[in-house]
């Protein structure tokens, strides 16, 4: 049975947890990751092994958002006193946030990406209608480690409704930041709208405590149809209404889900998380996106989307996507494997003593093992002699022979992967 969608995706105490050495699930090979997440609260793209060096922050603004009951949301206070806030406030405090106590969101601003913390708190105010509304945000060249200022955001909201127009602390963590970059050794400057590649880090997988777990459990073996149309790169946005954090995860969960080593194959996964109304323009010039929102008016814009997913229920209005709406009898089969193999490694690591395995580390691996087995095999066959996939070809990737004939097709025709399929098309497919 599937989840509350509301379902918190961080649990306490996490961080012993994660903090623990534990051995390779994969020894094989180093694991590199499209999408992979850098600490409990991190979207990032990165190659995943132990870290080399401290990654610098590169924070180019910091903001306070209020909600003013004759004005609406205005960006209250900021610096640098000329940063481009433009759109900011409607993100940082998302539509619909009045129904919450608390919420966090991440989001793209052109060319930089965001993190602000949002809190509503009663006040016997007429002036305010009984409640003061705010939201403490930063701006960074990547949503790298935008995770790390989580907590301190959080605190900073909370002493902004006590005390408001108080913005000292914001002023010395920025001066703290923009002071630090700036002493970087010359051949790690970057501009903010430019950022290095050298500021790509290099970790471990240490994914939000519990989040891919739930994604899981919250699609069941849907995931497998999140996990079709993300390698396929079509534009993907999850609707829910607030809260938007955990919401927010789930794009960042079906990133995750295209990880793969083949070089060549496909474009870079672009995380929008959150957008709204204004971002309908940059949707329009985008052909692969995922994205979330909590605004139900993009459900009847078909054209910005491939594929819509309405908190547990999967749409599309594409022909030829619809029929890949059905789980095949190998997404089951999958999907069981999933939890076996997540099973497996939680008994060996009760017999080491340990609590809890990182069942993060296991859900990313399997993706990534699964998506090279998949491109790999469809590789060969096109480097054969003869270059036909058979069943057996099908089986071994992972693939229902009949089920999933329809998306094996899309997918060699998207990626151009010259290979002649030998499986019968029948007429009452599984």
């Amino acid at each position: 049975m599937a989840e509350d969608e509301n379902a918190p995706l961080l649990s306490e105490g996490g961080d012993h947890a994660r903090n623990r050495k534990r051995p390779n699930i994969f020894p094989t090979e180093p694991v590199r990751s499209n999408a992979v997440c850098a600490d409990d609260r991190i979207f990032v793209n990165a190659t995943v092994s132990t870290p080399s060096a401290v990654e610098p922050d590169v924070i180019v603004a910091i903001f306070v958002v209020a909600f003013d009951t004759r004005s609406g949301n205005m960006v209250e206070w900021c610096m640098p006193d000329d940063a481009d806030l433009d759109g900011v406030e409607f993100k940082a405090m998302v539509s619909g946030s009045h129904t919450q106590i608390k919420d966090f969101v991440y989001f793209k601003k052109d060319n930089l990406y965001g993190l602000a913390c949002f809190e509503n708190m009663p006040v016997e105010s007429e002036i305010e209608r009984g409640a003061r509304m705010k939201s403490v945000g930063i701006l960074a060249t990547s949503y790298t480690l935008l995770y790390r200022h989580l907590q301190f955001l959080e605190t900073q909201v909370r002493h902004q409704l006590e005390i408001p127009g108080k913005y000292t602390q914001l002023q010395a963590f920025y001066e703290d930041k923009t002071s630090a970059f700036n002493n970087l050794p010359t051949s790690k400057t970057v501009t903010p709208n430019t950022p290095s590649k050298n500021l790509l880090p290099e970790l471990k997988i240490t994914h939000p405590a519990g989040c891919f777990t739930q994604f899981a459990r919250f699609f069941g073996e849907q995931i497998f149809l999140l996990w079709k149309y993300a390698l396929l790169e079509k534009r993907i946005l999850f609707f829910s209404p607030p809260p938007i954090g955990v919401v927010c995860y789930r794009v960042y969960c079906a990133c995750c889900l295209t990880n793969h080593d083949i070089r060549g194959l496909g474009r870079k996964v672009k995380p929008h998380f959150y957008v709204n109304v204004a971002d309908i323009e940059t949707l329009e010039t985008e052909v692969t996106y995922l994205a979330c929102t909590t605004e139900k008016i993009f459900e009847s814009k078909t054209s910005l989307y491939d594929v819509y997913v309405d908190n547990q229920v999967v749409r599309t209005h594409n022909p030829i996507l619809k029929e890949l709406l059905k789980c095949s009898s190998a997404d089951r089969d999958k999907f069981q494997k999933l939890n076996n193999l997540r099973s497996a490694h939680q008994y060996s690591y009760e017999e080491l003593g340990e609590d809890s395995i990182d069942e993060e580390e296991v859900f990313v691996s399997f993706f990534h093992e699964q998506n090279n087995r998949l491109f790999q095999t469809l590789l060969d066959v096109a480097n054969s002699q003869d270059t036909q996939l058979t069943s057996d070809h099908m089986k071994s990737m992972g693939l229902d022979p009949s089920g999933d004939r329809q998306f094996l097709m899309e997918l060699v025709e998207h990626y151009g992967i010259d290979v002649v399929l030998m499986v019968d098309n029948p007429c009452c497919p599984k």
